[in-house]
């Protein structure tokens, strides 16, 4: 039987996770680019030589190994490009799965939050009762408005009386508060009575009116 339908594969490891990927691949990043910076070294070695030669076979060879080297150079920046990448997409990747769960719990909680709000709208809230509930206040506060003019209203006040003997009152006491002051200020802060101011020329004759009008 096994011959003809072969054995049952065992179940292999679990696949890594995203963030186990990346870890993985920044390792490998990490190595490559400590190879680079040897290669770099080996590099400076080979242009101090190459300043130091006169001899042109020497100097011929010493040029075709930095040639090596930067060749090895140029192919682990590439290496170290492509992982870079790679690893940029599963970090992408792992972005938008963190994303899209982070939605679906969103989701879950506002479908939670409409079922309790629905339930309490037809359970405890109805807008009938909300309406007489503000109808009330409205009665209630233009009731207190009533109350509060009534409590406010002056009672020492008759309200027969004639708006016009209170000006005729209230002008008798103006003029005798004036005469009180003239009473009580001395004479020298007083304004002085000056006499009429004269209409004619001098040199002329004054009328006889005006003459007894100086005099007194």
């Amino acid at each position: 039987m096994n011959r003809v339908f072969g054995k049952k594969k065992a179940p292999g490891p679990p696949a890594p996770s995203l963030g186990e990927a990346s870890e993985g691949m920044d390792k490998r990043v990490g190595s490559i680019d400590t190879k680079i910076a040897s290669l770099d070294k080996e590099l400076k070695v080979y242009k101090d030589k190459l300043k130091a030669t006169k001899n042109p076979a020497a100097k011929k060879q010493i040029q075709k190994r930095a040639m090596d080297v930067l060749k090895r150079k140029r192919m682990y920046e590439k290496q170290r490009d492509q992982v870079m990448a790679q690893q940029f997409n599963v970090d992408q990747a792992s972005f938008n799965i963190d994303s899209a769960k982070a939605t679906v719990s969103t989701v879950a909680a506002m479908k939670q939050a409409n079922t309790e709000l629905k339930g309490m709208m037809k359970k405890d809230l109805n807008i009938d009762d909300v309406d007489d509930i503000t109808d009330d206040l409205a009665d209630l506060m233009y009731d207190m408005d009533e109350i509060n003019e009534a409590l406010g209203q002056n009672f020492a006040t008759p309200e027969d009386i004639d708006e016009t003997e209170l000006e005729a009152e209230l002008d008798m006491l103006d003029d005798e508060l004036e005469e009180e002051l003239a009473e009580e200020t001395p004479s020298y802060l007083q304004e002085p009575t000056l006499p009429a101011q004269p209409t004619g020329l001098p040199g002329l004759k004054v009328p006889e009116e005006e003459e007894k009008a100086l005099r007194t």
